[in-house]
């Protein structure tokens, strides 16, 4: 299958889903009313899709990579901010597993993604 939109890309879909996973959890009661945490999670968990969106329609490897990267690190904060709900008694230990393991699959899948663009022959039409 030829990609030839960032909506093409698993880690995209993938994303989006988590980020949507998110959202339904900070409207629960409780949580939703620390606006505070609210924002950060919401904000996290769609820089994630977005920068994966960003940086595909940059067209180029170095800087697809560099965006992935910055998706990278709001994975791992929105993976940091479920904790500071779930000890916050807003989420219970099922929700932040499933964050939890959704980040984790992201992590590794971004990863992959950045080694594949690193060492692949074509560069983007940019670098061409």
């Amino acid at each position: 299958m030829k990609i030839e939109r960032f909506e093409d890309l698993e880690i995209w879909q993938e994303a989006r889903e988590l980020c949507k996973f998110i959202r339904s959890l900070t409207r629960k009661s409780q949580f939703s009313k620390d606006f505070k945490l609210v924002g950060q999670i919401n904000g996290s968990s769609g820089s994630i899709m977005d920068n994966i969106a960003e940086g595909f329609d940059r067209d180029g490897n170095k800087e697809f990579i560099q965006f992935l990267s910055i998706s990278r690190g709001s994975n791992a904060e929105t993976r940091s901010q479920a904790y500071r709900a779930f000890d916050s008694a807003y989420i219970d230990q099922i929700e932040l597993d499933e964050v939890l393991n959704r980040t984790e699959r992201l992590r590794t899948k971004i990863k992959s993604l950045m080694i594949y663009l690193k060492n692949s022959e074509r560069k983007g039409n940019k670098y061409s």
